[in-house]
């Protein structure tokens, strides 16, 4: 695996990139509503996908069928998952976002035994329960916190966003049609997303003034497009074709430590021993759940 230069690049690539994704969202959120984040970030994304398809020659029509399925996928992942992630940042810090959302894998693990997709195992049991265990810890000593209507609605808004990463995990694994053009389904996906979710934007924003929102702002919102939405996407591709699932899956681990790592360097969220306790309960309890023999062997 590590003899291909290519593949390396890939996979530093997705765990940068994709571990940077929670410190650029909260620095966009900083003066820019988070639904025009959002709604931005899709929309350019799809603006980027369109182009390479245009210079490619493979933009075409994908049919009614596969439509539906990329609007499903769609609005449970990009605008369920994605956007109330960007919400919820405007109330919470990075680090915490990102470690409530690694705990995802652990709900479609519960999820696919509920929809007979995977089989019960003692080892997944006590990988949720590690994982859980880890939520507990984070809120053991900050029930009060909750009583911050503001904070309150962050986690709420965090516990959406993983309900409909997993839902939408759960539905492209039942999925029958499965794409075979991942770029030009994917520009179906972030176009319709990014219009959604500046409808909204226009909807549900308090005070939209576009002269407020800086440089540092919109360059976030820029990065996500560009790197979190486009470049991280394909490069993990990239590598989903030369390794197996499981193994890029580790990828979701070194993506939360790196989150929290610049949360840290970057915008001074403190970091507590028991919140390094907690990302440990959670690292160890979806690997735990995860894993499967020979996951790290070349595929």
């Amino acid at each position: 695996m590590f003899k291909d230069p290519k593949l390396v690049l890939a996979i530093i690539t997705v765990a940068l990139v994709w571990g940077t994704t929670f410190l650029g969202i909260r620095i966009a959120v900083e003066t820019i509503p988070p639904w025009f984040v959002a709604g931005i970030r899709q929309f350019l994304a799809g603006i980027i996908l369109l182009v390479y398809l245009l210079f490619s020659k493979n933009l075409r029509w994908i049919g009614w069928k596969n439509l539906k399925n990329q609007i499903i996928l769609a609005s449970l992942m990009l605008i369920v998952a994605n956007g109330m992630t960007t919400v919820a940042e405007k109330h919470l810090t990075s680090s915490l976002a990102s470690l409530i959302s690694s705990t995802s894998p652990l709900l479609v693990f519960i999820l696919s035994l509920f929809f007979s997709l995977q089989k019960f195992t003692f080892r997944g049991l006590i990988g949720v329960l590690l994982g859980f265990s880890g939520i507990l810890l984070i809120f053991k000593n900050g029930l009060q916190d909750l009583l911050n209507a503001e904070y309150r609605m962050g986690i709420i808004y965090m516990f959406f966003a993983i309900f409909g990463w997993a839902f939408g995990t759960i539905f492209s694994k039942k999925m029958n049609h499965q794409p075979q053009n991942i770029s030009l389904n994917l520009f179906y996906q972030f176009s319709f997303a990014g219009i959604v979710q500046i409808i909204f934007g226009f909807l549900l924003s308090e005070n939209i003034n576009i002269y407020s929102w800086t440089l540092k702002s919109l360059s976030a919102t820029v990065y996500l497009a560009l790197f979190g939405s486009v470049i991280a996407f394909f490069a993990f591709h990239f590598a989903l074709k030369r390794i197996s699932p499981i193994q890029i899956s580790i990828l979701s681990y070194v993506n939360t430590i790196i989150a929290i790592f610049l949360g840290w360097l970057v915008l001074n969220e403190p970091i507590s021993l028991q919140f390094i306790v907690a990302a440990a309960l959670i690292i160890t309890g979806v690997f735990i759940t995860n894993y499967k023999p020979g996951m790290f062997k070349k595929a």
